[in-house]
Order: C-alpha cells, then sequence, then structure tokens
C-alpha cells in the first residue's frame, strides 16, 4: 500500500509546465492523463499521482523551502536521462546523477523545474 494518492506541485505558467513535466516524466516513463481545463494536469503510469495545478486561492505559486518531490526510476539510465531532460527544457541543476551513500544502491538526480520546485528521481537497484 502506498502512502500517498498524490504530490502535487504549484506553476505560474501552466502550458511551459506542461512541456516541462511532458518531456522530464517520461524520461521516467510517465504520461500526461488529464489536463484539467486551464487550471493543471496530472502525470502517471496508470494511476493519477502527480498534479500540477495554479493555486486555486488565486496567490502566485511559490516553493516550499525544503522540499522535494522524488519519483521512482526503473534504472539508472532513466535518471540521467530524467536529469538531461530538466536541464535541456530550463530546469536547474541541484545535484548531478550519481551514487547517494545513504541507502544501498542508492542512485539519484536532483533538478528544479520552471518554478523553483526541487525534484529528483531515485533507483535503488544495483548497478549490474
Amino acid at each position: 500500500m502506498s502512502i500517498f494518492t498524490h504530490v502535487t506541485v504549484g506553476t505560474n505558467d501552466l502550458q511551459k509546465a506542461r512541456d516541462f513535466y511532458d518531456k522530464v516524466l517520461g524520461a521516467l516513463g510517465q504520461k500526461r492523463l488529464a489536463d484539467l481545463e486551464d487550471n493543471g494536469s496530472i502525470w502517471g503510469q496508470d494511476a493519477p499521482s502527480f498534479f500540477v495545478l495554479k493555486p486555486a486561492n488565486g496567490a502566485p505559486a511559490s516553493v516550499g523551502n525544503g522540499v522535494t518531490v522524488s519519483f521512482e526510476a526503473p534504472d539508472r539510465a532513466a535518471i540521467d536521462a530524467f536529469h538531461a531532460a530538466a536541464l535541456a527544457n530550463g530546469g536547474t541543476d541541484e545535484g548531478a546523477p550519481g551514487p547517494r551513500g545513504w541507502a544501498p544502491n542508492a542512485y539519484a538526480a536532483y533538478a528544479r523545474d520552471l518554478d523553483g520546485n526541487k525534484l529528483a528521481a531515485y533507483c535503488f537497484k544495483p548497478a549490474w
């Protein structure tokens, strides 16, 4: 059983966010499942799991200090592709792909999206 039903981040430019996440999450095998008119979009594999929305209160979207949204990757190559796609589509580097010493076989990369949300992709499978 999963602990979350979904994760949501805010955006101030929905079309740019859609373009960014189509490419970045596509590198992890995710696809856009639905558009919520002019308010947001939803990505996942079989079920909705990641939402990008304009804030419902009408205020500008802002990032949470210390907040990271981390996606599961099928393998290390997908993490490399995730990071490359983020940088190629206007995201910024927050940690290059590579091993992370806090867990066995942990391999990850970090980036920020166009609105400054911190993203990560992780794989815990052995390199072989």
